[in-house]
């Protein structure tokens, strides 16, 4: 019967507007949300054909989808490991109840923001339980190849308050002046030091320690100088003198265009010496070290001048073992640890994940996505890199609810439903008149 049609009609009307109801409940009480996506109900009209001249109210259905790809605007905090996706793109992170099992299998889910600190173990997590992960980087600070269509490279970012760190010496740069009058004919032939330190492997202080003998001539100046080059980690003599890694013989021009400067080394022993670079290579306790002298006919680096004997510049790479002071995450996902010592290091990089369907991602709790077939498969970039956009530190995304377009939502809801009943009550009463007839 046509007029029980329109009941039933009504009554799904009643219910698809109860279900937008929920959706708009949903975004206003979650306004203040960071990250959250706001929840959309679809109405769908249903069409059963009837015979001509009558008609069957069938009435409506309700699909309801939540708009991931709707970004909320990004607010500045004071800490460092707060993090935000500026454009397209998701930060991986794992759940703590994974990583408690201890199995090594921990489930990527996504997230477009979070506030991550370190835990008592070191991991940086929410206080929703979601776990950062990022790709370790090497010993040098640089980031190994991974698989991007795989959570293999991937583990749980985890930081050590208190880790040290230290730069090992493998380059000495030495600008020191010899006095000319030293290579005469009747000078005494005095020794020049020189002690230079430098830091080995392990971050520990060594020395090396450089002798600039002069070759005195029985008449005129010779110009020229042995130098030799002992280390205080190498083994030692029976007098204590550490053995000599390096051992060279130093010309130097006399001539008026070019007085003073190197004119040819010669190696003794040691590692050679490149006349194009002004480097020559010794073989330190822990490994290759580089002694920069000065190329041939350069002023810089070792001269002969005048008859003083004057370091003028010593400058070395390498650092003693420094403390972890803060930790800085930047555009391109680098995790990086400062020490007290003035130095930086990577330690991790943090991907992006995108999909092509971002809307066909299963919605789980604390603002957090899993992957699914309707979503496609995902890929790690390089945040930057390709579509996606870049990471903000110091920031949260706040959520995407527009809180008067849900009010106005609202009104239209309310009125909606109120009609819908009201279309209950005219069935009611046309059947109750239906009844009457038989009186």
């Amino acid at each position: 019967m046509t007029i029980s049609s329109s009941m039933n009609a009504s009554v799904s009307g009643l219910s698809a507007n109860a279900s937008r109801l929920a959706t708009i409940s949903d975004n206003i009480s979650n306004s203040s949300t960071y990250g959250y996506k706001r929840a959309v109900t679809d109405f769908q009209s249903m069409v059963i054909e009837s015979g001509r001249g009558t008609y069957s109210a069938v009435g409506v259905r309700t699909s309801t989808a939540r708009l991931i790809d709707e970004r909320g605007a990004l607010v500045s905090t004071s800490n460092p490991t707060d993090l935000a996706v500026r454009g397209r793109g998701m930060l991986p992170v794992t759940s703590e109840a994974s990583m408690s099992v201890g199995n090594g299998e921990n489930p990527l889910f996504l997230t477009t923001t979070g506030s991550f600190r370190p835990d008592a173990q070191g991991y940086l997590r929410s206080v929703g339980g979601l776990v950062l992960l990022g790709v370790p980087a090497a010993a040098d600070g640089t980031i190994p190849n991974y698989p991007r269509d795989s959570i293999d490279g991937l583990v749980p970012i985890q930081i050590n308050a208190n880790q040290f760190a230290g730069e090992a010496t493998t380059r000495v740069d030495l600008s020191v002046n010899l006095p000319a009058t030293s290579t005469r004919a009747g000078d005494i032939g005095d020794v020049e030091t020189l002690s230079v330190e430098y830091f080995d492997n392990l971050g520990a202080s060594s020395n090396l320690s450089f002798s600039f003998t002069p070759t005195v001539p029985a008449t005129g100046a010779s110009n020229e100088w042995s130098l030799v080059i002992r280390d205080s980690e190498s083994d030692v003599d029976l007098n204590g003198i550490p053995d000599i890694v390096g051992e060279y013989v130093l010309q130097f021009d006399a001539t008026r265009g070019g007085g003073g400067t190197l004119a040819a080394v010669a190696t003794t022993s040691g590692g050679p010496y490149d006349p194009l670079t002004g480097a020559l290579t010794i073989a330190v306790d822990g490994g290759p070290m580089e002694i920069n002298i000065g190329a041939l006919g350069s002023s810089i680096g070792l001269t002969q001048l005048s008859d003083a004997f004057a370091p003028v510049s010593i400058s070395k790479n390498g650092t003693p073992v420094g403390s972890l002071t803060s930790i800085e995450i930047d555009q391109n996902g680098f995790v990086r640890a400062s020490f007290d010592i003035g130095i930086n290091r990577v330690l991790y990089q943090i991907p992006l994940v995108d999909v092509p369907n971002v809307n066909g991602l299963e919605a789980l709790d604390q603002q957090s996505y899993r992957v699914t077939p309707e979503s496609g498969t995902f890929f790690l970039w390089d945040a930057g890199d390709g579509p996606t956009g870049d990471i903000v530190s110091y920031a949260r995304e706040e959520s995407a609810t527009d809180v008067a377009g849900e009010l106005t939502a609202l009104i239209q809801t309310q009125r909606a439903y109120s009609s819908n009943a009201k279309v209950i009550q005219t069935v009611d009463e046309m059947l109750q008149e239906t009844t009457n007839i038989k009186r």
